[in-house]
């Protein structure tokens, strides 16, 4: 009897301890690009000590950052994905989090893959409409002219 209440006492504070590691797990402090200093920066998940050197260098170098955009074009190896993982696990530009950011297109330039796609649907939207005029059904009358 007394080591079944142990033992309910024991899965109790195990499942708290769980829920607590999980819930402080989930917390992410907010770290700005802009003010943060090499520690702060490394302490966001994912932001390991060369880029965040790499990012100081540029903050220091060409001034802050106006946005996330700004900030995966002007540092070399943090590309849009890596940017939106970043401010996922805290890290904010100009005081902006990940929900406040607009998905805007990229700027660091067309892929050939995104150009030579492009080119390719318009070029089939052309073809269907030239097809679309080939195909125009003859009237009734044209049919009876031609028997």
């Amino acid at each position: 009897m007394l080591s079944n209440i142990l033992f309910k006492a024991f899965k109790l504070l195990i499942g708290l301890a769980l829920g607590l590691v999980m819930l402080v797990g989930g917390v992410h402090a907010a770290v700005e690009v802009n003010s943060a200093e090499q520690s702060a920066l490394e302490s966001v998940r994912g932001l390991g000590p060369s880029k965040a050197k790499a990012i100081l260098a540029e903050r220091k170098k060409n001034g802050p950052f106006k946005d996330s955009n700004d900030l995966h074009t002007r540092v070399k190896g943090i590309g849009e994905k890596t940017v939106e993982r970043l401010m996922k696990n805290g890290l904010t530009v100009n005081s902006k989090g990940l929900a406040e950011v607009d998905k805007a297109p990229s700027t660091k330039g067309d892929s050939k893959r995104g150009v030579k796609k492009e080119a390719k649907q318009e070029n089939t939207r052309e073809a269907k409409k030239e097809n679309q005029k080939e195909i125009k059904k003859p009237s009734r009358k044209s049919n009876k002219e031609e028997s």
